[in-house]
């Protein structure tokens, strides 16, 4: 906790700390912030996620069948840390899934995140249908043991839900959340990870691993933003949220996407409300559909929005968002425009910050307590 709370007040020039241990556990206890820290992962070097911290960005990286090695991740890895990636996902498929995250997570003094449900398909070659719960569950087993510091899980993705989306102009556009719904649709059943919730949980408990409850029916298009289905797997993520809670995991939730300014403030608003105030890890968003390969700047600044009203972690996007996959290059340029927002959240960070000592200075000295 001490150097949870010096990492945190290195950014300020106060003397003064403006961030104690016992501050970052009381967070933590409440389930406001999580430090996402693998038993496993001895590398790393612990950092908070929370609404009263400082802002932090994730960088997503990670083989594919088609293009990229592991040493070529690596030096991703490498250069996102060097550029304030302050957590690194790894989306890798294909070959080689085991060896690159290996090779990640002993390099990485960040957190390290997956989505083992990439894994798990690669293992029923890529047949959504012929998944099940001791499939996936063999993954998470086999990724904790390396020392993945958090999973992204689809949990909240219902087979009620899925009608929702045939109104919408892009459909259910998460991988992930592609995936779960194919499953559910084809065997009529209720998602797997729902029902076996209780056992992942005592699974991410022995390890220390932190959920990250993905967003399955997030909008792919602003047209989309904030509709039924998006709140109704939102609703959902909020129950698992105290379930996991109650036995001793920590919980972030993520969410879109692609909404636009007006709507933006909507999503946190009813993301602290439905999950009790779980740190949200947001991709953006992005607040407009026409500007692919210029993705960085239009998620930037809905990232910036969305920053502003209490978001704890942003996962950037390159400019090879919609396109393609990312190199050493564009992973640089979304961090680049993801720190600009960020400096711009630290500042205003700041101003908050300093206005409250201000305030309790003026107390203490006209003797009004409080």
């Amino acid at each position: 906790m001490e150097y949870v709370a010096a990492r945190e007040n290195s950014f300020y020039s106060n003397k003064e700390a403006l961030i104690t241990p016992e501050f970052v556990r009381q967070e933590i206890e409440s389930g406001r912030a999580i430090i996402p820290c693998n038993i496993k992962h001895p590398e790393l070097e612990p950092m908070i996620i929370g609404k009263k911290f400082l802002t932090k960005v994730n960088a997503n990286i990670g083989n594919s069948p088609v293009k990229s090695n592991i040493e070529e991740e690596l030096d991703k890895l490498l250069w996102a840390v060097r550029w304030g990636a302050d957590t690194v996902m790894d989306l890798s498929t294909g070959k080689n899934i085991y060896e690159t995250r290996e090779a990640i997570i002993r390099n990485s003094p960040v957190p390290i995140g997956t989505v083992p449900i990439y894994e798990a398909l690669e293992k029923v070659n890529g047949k959504a249908e012929n998944l099940n719960y001791d499939i996936f569950r063999d993954v998470i087993i086999s990724q904790a043991e390396q020392g993945v510091d958090y999973f992204t899980i689809h949990a909240g993705l219902k087979l009620s839900f899925i009608p929702t989306t045939t109104n919408r102009l892009t459909g259910i556009v998460s991988r992930g959340g592609s995936i779960i719904a194919k499953w559910c649709l084809a065997h009529h059943k209720e998602n797997f990870l729902y029902e076996n919730f209780d056992d992942l949980c005592d699974i991410m408990k022995r390890y220390d691993v932190s959920f990250s409850l993905g967003d399955g029916l997030r909008p792919g298009s602003i047209a989309d933003a904030n509709d039924e289905a998006q709140f109704l797997e939102l609703k959902t993520l909020g129950e698992l949220t105290l379930k996991a809670r109650s036995q001793g995991v920590q919980v972030m939730i993520e969410g879109p996407g692609h909404v636009p300014l007006n709507k933006i403030k909507e999503n946190v608003k009813l993301e602290e409300e439905y999950c009790e105030e779980a740190p949200f890890y947001t991709l953006g968003p992005l607040v407009t559909d026409i500007a692919p390969g210029y993705d960085h700047i239009t998620s930037a600044i809905g990232a910036a929005n969305i920053g502003s009203f209490g978001t704890s972690l942003l996962c950037y996007v390159t400019p090879k968002e919609h396109l393609g996959l990312p190199n050493k290059e564009d992973v640089k340029d979304g961090l680049v425009a993801y720190k600009i927002a960020h400096m711009h959240l630290i500042f205003l960070r700041v101003i908050i910050l300093l206005s409250r000592e201000t305030m309790n200075y003026q107390k203490r000295d006209l003797n009004l307590g409080g």
